[in-house]
């Protein structure tokens, strides 16, 4: 009965949008068909001499005393989001992109009968409008332009959401997020912070003097990370080739090159799951700086995330700290130094048995089948990751590096100094999801193309995510790469951090059904 109600409603929504489409529609017409009035229904431009921001803090002091007038004429436009028609004396709300409003004020005294008039009959809640008048305050004391001309800057033929001053549901934010970014703030903040925090990124990487470039998104051999790549087939070459799901193996070409501190920032498509913390499509950075280690590059991926937090937190009470606050209201510290744990140390400690880069496939199975865990083509590095999650992973948040990865899972990875068994990685952990991942880079082509081998049995057994033999790599890597450290961090993920929001409110249009 309840479900009935509900789509009784939906199909009420509806057929109201119905008629009011139709109603606009009419409306267009006649601008049109006038040719002139009003400006018609969709100008090439308008006569805009001002923004509403710009209005609002030159003039905002008029608000101190009702009946103010500034003497300035400008001629600015918004969005019409709040109307009201009567008698004599009619206002319109405008709101501008970024949110600013400001109050237009049609007198029939200062506008005459007809322009008045015209107003109420074509005027709609959604339009874009442009109006030119004096800067005053009204007999209310709000900042208000007594409009002496308006023109209809674009004629809005579907009508705005009920809700225009509530929360869309989660679905129409994120199939429709123009309406969002309309009718929400928080969708606008999400849309600055993500800006402030490329151009922070960007900022601390040209200080020290890392460059910046571009890799291919279409290969012809997937590479760089254990993912199930989207495949896409070239007419002009007659060649199956892939999305890329990382931009290692180029970025390591450029340090093979002398490009010494490299980094991109660009998407990845990845043929797997989405959920809360995945999306198919998506933002990537990667890094690479030649003579450090993982240790260096987990210093630097500190500082990174750490000046991003400082440039999102311009402008508010939390000015010059690490303290981000997230869309929920929860403050949340990203400043210190993180700690840096063991893998096999806390998997060990949590799970009451000692586990080490020697621990047989059949003991870490029997641990996985008593805990419910169940693991793909189980190998050692595959168990104790999976083991590791189920155990460790949900109890960590303050910024975390996981340190010492098994080798079997890190094809790409330098065999760790002194523990045998075991790379040089770390994952980086915030509120209980990894955020980054960083590596001492294997640069030995020998030791790469025995890692290459065994990722090829592993595809061959039928592990999709497996990498292949990438023969062109192999020959950069045999003109000698020197040695570095290196990391990749998702953007959509590093903005979650920073917010506290979804995967899907931290990009602006992502993949949906």
């Amino acid at each position: 009965m309840g479900e009935q109600r509900s789509q009784a409603a939906e199909s009420g929504v509806e057929q109201n949008v119905h008629e009011q489409k139709a109603v606009r529609m009419a409306k267009r017409e006649k601008l049109i068909a006038a040719g002139d009035l009003a400006g018609g229904a969709y100008p090439v431009t308008v006569p805009v001499t001002d923004t509403i921001r710009n209005v609002r803090t030159k003039w905002e002091h008029l608000t101190e005393s009702p009946d103010q007038k500034s003497g300035e004429v400008v001629g600015i436009a918004g969005r019409v989001v709040f109307q009201r028609n009567t008698g004599k004396l009619c206002f319109a709300a405008l709101q501008a992109g970024d949110g600013t409003r400001i109050q237009a004020m049609f007198s029939q005294a200062e506008l005459g009968e007809e322009l008045l008039a015209d107003f109420k009959a074509l005027v709609d809640l959604g339009d874009h409008l442009f109006v030119k008048g004096e800067v005053i305050s009204s007999r209310r004391g709000e900042l208000s332009v007594m409009v002496a001309d308006w023109q209809i800057a674009s004629k809005a033929l579907a009508p705005l959401p009920n809700a225009f001053n509530e929360d869309l549901n989660e679905e129409t934010r994120v199939r429709q997020r123009y309406l969002d970014l309309i009718v929400r703030e928080q969708a606008r903040v999400n849309v600055l912070t993500r800006a402030k925090t490329m151009a922070s990124l960007r900022k601390t990487f040209a200080e020290k003097d890392f460059v910046e470039v571009e890799t291919p998104m279409l290969q012809t051999m997937h590479g760089g990370a254990s993912a199930r790549p989207f495949v896409t087939h070239s007419n002009a070459f007659d060649t199956e080739l892939y999305l890329r799901i990382a931009p290692e193996l180029y970025l390591k070409r450029a340090l093979v090159g002398g490009l010494e501190r490299v980094f991109e920032i660009n998407r990845n498509f990845r043929n797997e799951g989405a959920d809360s913390t995945h999306s198919p499509e998506f933002a990537m950075l990667e890094s690479y700086q030649a003579y450090t280690d993982y240790n260096g590059i987990a210093d630097l991926t500190q500082e990174l995330i750490q000046n991003a937090a400082l440039a999102v937190n311009e402008g508010t009470d939390r000015e010059g700290t690490h303290v981000v606050k997230w869309a929920d209201g929860t403050l949340f510290d990203l400043g210190g130094n993180w700690d840096r744990i063991s893998m096999y140390d806390t998997l060990s400690e949590a799970c009451g048995v000692k586990i080490t880069p020697q621990t047989s496939v059949a003991d870490l199975k029997a641990i996985a089948d008593k805990e419910g865990v169940e693991v793909k083509l189980p190998n050692h590095g595959k168990l104790v990751e999976e083991l590791w999650e189920h155990f460790v992973k949900d109890g960590l948040d303050r910024p975390t590096f996981v340190m010492d990865f098994p080798v079997e899972t890190s094809p790409l990875t330098r065999h760790h100094r002194s523990i045998e068994g075991v790379v040089e990685k770390w994952d980086l952990y915030v509120r209980g999801f990894e955020l980054a991942t960083g590596y001492s880079e294997l640069a030995d082509p020998v030791v790469q193309r025995e890692r290459f081998v065994e990722q090829a049995k592993m595809g061959a057994a039928g592990d999709d995510e497996a990498m292949r033999v990438d023969e062109e790599f192999l020959r950069a890597m045999e003109h000698g790469m020197p040695p570095a450290g290196g990391m990749g961090m998702g953007m959509d993920r590093l903005l979650m951090a920073l917010t506290g929001l979804g995967i899907r409110e931290t990009i602006l249009f992502p993949l949906v059904k």
